[in-house]
C-alpha cells in the first residue's frame, strides 16, 4: 500500500533541548494510525510541524510524494488538524461556528450550508446544532472539534490527545467517532498517551520515546514482534512436581507458578502449544479451574520496548 504521508529523518530543537532527534515513519491511507509515548516524547511538535505551525531544522516530510517544503501550501490545505484543547466561541451554535470556517476558508454560502449539515451529521451533533456551545460536555467539544477539523474535507486529520481530559463516557465517544472517519475516506494520525485508546481503535502504531521512534507498525505485527504467548492455568492446587514435569517440552521456554494455584506457561510456538499443551496438562491428576492464552496488551509492548527488555 501506498503512503499518504512519509516522515524521514526529521529533527526539531528548541535553544538547546532536542525535541525530535531523527525520527521517522510512514502513515497509511484509510487508517488511523496511532502516535504514542509519555508526555514529553515530542507528539506535540510533530503534529505541529505537521498541520504547518511550526517549522523543522533537517528532515523531508513527503505528503502523497509531494515534498513538504516546497509545496507546503497545498499540502497543508489537505489536512485537518484537531488541537489537545481546542478553543470556540462559546456564544455562538456549531451552525454559527461552522458557518464562520467556512467563510474563512472562502467557501460559498451554499456549500457552507450543506457541509455544515454533513460534519455535524457524521459527528452526531445535528441534534444540537443550536444550542450554545457554552453549553456542552467535553465529549461534545472534542466531537464540534473533529468536524472543525474535517470541514475542508481533508485527507489527513491530526489529533492531539483528543481524549486526555474527558472522562470514561466522553472517551468512548470521541474514540467511536474517530473510528468511524475511515468510513469517511479521512486518514486519522492520533496523537496519545493512553494506551487503551490506542489499542481499541488504532491499525498502526508509531512509538515515540524521547524524541526518538523505536519502534513503527502495525499492531498485530508488534503483538507477534514483542510479545510470547502466555498459557495462563489456575489449579485447585499445585501439581507435585509440575515445573519438572513441563520444562521437558521443547515449545516450552518459561514457567512462573505462584502461591495461589496460577501458572504462567510462555512458549516458543503457540500453534504447537494450543494442540499439546492441553493434552499435557489431562494427564496430570489435580483439577483445573481455568485455561486460557493471555491476549498480549499495548502496554506490554510499550514497557518492552521502551525499556528495550529482551525478557516477557
Amino acid at each position: 500500500m501506498i503512503s499518504l504521508l512519509k516522515v524521514i529523518n526529521l529533527h526539531k530543537s528548541f535553544g538547546k533541548v532536542k525535541a525530535l532527534k531523527g525520527i521517522s515513519f510512514e502513515v497509511k491511507p484509510a487508517t488511523v494510525h496511532g502516535f504514542l509515548g509519555p508526555n514529553g516524547a515530542g507528539k506535540t511538535t510533530t503534529m505541529k510541524i505537521l498541520s504547518g505551525l511550526i517549522s523543522f531544522d533537517e528532515g523531508t516530510i513527503l505528503f502523497e510524494n509531494l515534498n513538504y517544503k516546497t509545496n507546503k501550501n497545498a499540502i497543508v490545505k489537505q489536512i485537518g488538524f484537531l488541537p489537545q484543547n481546542p478553543v470556540f466561541y462559546g456564544y455562538l451554535t456549531p451552525v454559527e461556528y461552522l458557518n464562520l470556517i467556512g467563510q474563512i476558508c472562502n467557501f460559498e454560502s451554499r456549500t457552507i450550508k450543506k457541509r455544515t449539515e454533513e460534519v455535524l451529521e457524521i459527528v452526531k451533533l445535528s441534534n444540537v446544532s443550536k444550542r450554545k456551545i457554552s453549553t456542552f460536555s467535553g465529549g461534545m467539544l472534542q466531537r464540534l472539534g473533529i468536524a472543525v477539523a474535517i470541514f475542508n474535507k481533508p485527507k489527513l486529520l491530526l489529533l492531539d490527545e483528543p481524549t486526555a481530559s474527558l472522562d470514561p463516557e466522553g472517551r468512548a465517544e470521541v474514540l467511536e467517532h474517530i473510528k468511524s472517519l475511515k468510513e469517511e475516506g479521512i486518514t486519522v494520525f492520533f496523537s496519545t498517551h493512553i494506551l487503551s485508546d490506542v489499542e481499541r481503535i488504532c491499525d498502526h502504531v508509531t512509538i515515540l520515546h524521547e524524541g526518538k521512534v523505536i519502534v513503527s507498525s502495525s499492531l498485530g505485527n508488534l503483538q507477534k514482534r514483542y510479545i510470547q504467548p502466555i498459557f495462563c492455568i489456575e489449579f485447585e492446587s499445585i501439581p507435585d512436581k509440575l515445573e519438572e514435569k513441563l520444562s521437558q517440552f521443547p515449545y516450552i521456554r518459561k514457567i512462573d507458578i505462584d502461591n495461589y494455584g496460577k501458572v504462567s506457561i510462555y512458549v516458543n510456538n503457540v500453534e504447537i502449544a494450543k494442540r499439546e499443551l492441553i493434552k499435557v496438562l489431562a494427564q496430570i491428576d489435580k483439577p483445573i479451574l481455568s485455561f486460557y492464552l493471555k491476549k498480549p496488551s499495548l502496554e506490554d509492548i510499550f514497557i518492552r520496548v521502551v525499556d528495550k527488555n529482551d525478557d516477557i
